[in-house]
């Protein structure tokens, strides 16, 4: 991505270059706010360690929302919203509002392609998530980009790992990212939407086949030989436990639709709504996520995240 230099910027000049995909003016709009940035989150957090947190949420918040600010002469007071409403969520000691609109609420009014767009996945951000290690980037992935935002207690049950865990990846997630923001290089990245929509083609072929009776073969081939079910860190069951555990749910009449998808280099998210027969409504949760750990391009680990709230301790089948 090139830079478009502007003699002595205004934040209007730099809104229409981040806008359309230069970092390096996103980083400068950034560093022209941060100071009041920081004096809203001290005022309301009361000491640097949290305030500095929130301006750090605030900011990849602000990276994933920047395409909605439409006038440039509010940009500060927004950017200091979003910062106030990190420290309110902060303070309430609850999952903060899902950093990027709730994919599954637009799934009606577009199509997954569009949705992929419209939410702008830059590249450049994807590379710097790909340099963290893999748990680092399954914990970011999972609080950032997941579309139902799960909880740092969900986020460990997952990931099989202390809450204080998830807390300081997390810290240190956002510090890495967040520079990258500031002093990322112009350069060209891994066209990670086309990654995207690829894994999205993928899911949806994953469910067509196993309505078709052919999920065994088509895991054969995508699947590593030994893929599994994982309970936080413990292996509950082979790939053969997870075919099973479809096919039980597809002979009681659930269909699981595709939302979303999200992708790196080996963490993989897809959302998929839940559809129950109409005699069992309570059978599965209404939604359910698919968190895979690939290998080589092929799954290895799966975990699953329901919908919040819903039966969340019943051990699945498969995908129930």
């Amino acid at each position: 991505m090139g830079s478009v230099v502007y003699e002595n910027p205004s934040d209007a000049d730099l809104l229409r270059s981040a806008q359309d995909g230069d970092t390096a003016s996103f980083g400068a709009l950034l560093e022209r706010h941060r100071a009041g940035m920081r004096a809203v989150a001290l005022s309301i957090m009361g000491n640097q360690p949290d305030a500095e947190d929130a301006v750090q949420d605030a900011s990849l918040i602000a990276f994933r929302r920047v395409g909605d600010v439409r006038q440039p002469e509010s940009l500060g007071a927004w950017l200091r919203m979003i910062v106030r409403n990190s420290c309110r969520s902060r303070l309430r000691s609850t999952p903060p509002t899902t950093p990027i609109p709730d994919l599954s609420l637009l799934v009606a009014e577009t199509d997954p392609e569009q949705i992929i767009d419209r939410h702008a996945m830059r590249d450049w951000i994807w590379q710097a998530i790909d340099e963290l290690s893999p748990m680092l980037r399954m914990t970011v992935m999972l609080r950032y980009f997941s579309p139902r935002t799960p909880s740092y207690d969900q986020i460990a049950a997952l990931c099989g790992i202390p809450v204080g865990t998830v807390r300081s990846r997390l810290v240190e997630a956002r510090k890495k990212l967040v520079e990258a923001m500031v002093s990322t290089a112009d350069s060209m990245h891994a066209d990670v939407l086309a990654a995207s929509r690829e894994s999205a083609r993928e899911a949806v072929e994953t469910l067509a086949a196993a309505e078709q009776g052919r999920f065994a073969e088509l895991t054969a081939e995508r699947w590593t030989p030994d893929a599994a079910y994982y309970v936080g860190r413990q292996r509950v069951g082979d790939r053969n436990f997870l075919i099973r555990g479809m096919a039980g749910d597809l002979e009681a009449g659930v269909r699981q639709h595709f939302v979303s998808a999200v992708t790196s280099r080996d963490t993989t998210i897809w959302e998929m709504d839940m559809v129950n027969p109409p005699d069992a409504p309570d059978h599965c949760p209404p939604a359910v996520a698919w968190l895979m750990t690939m290998k080589d391009g092929r799954m290895d680990q799966l975990r699953l995240f329901h919908a919040p709230g819903v039966r969340d301790s019943r051990t699945p089948n498969a995908q129930a």
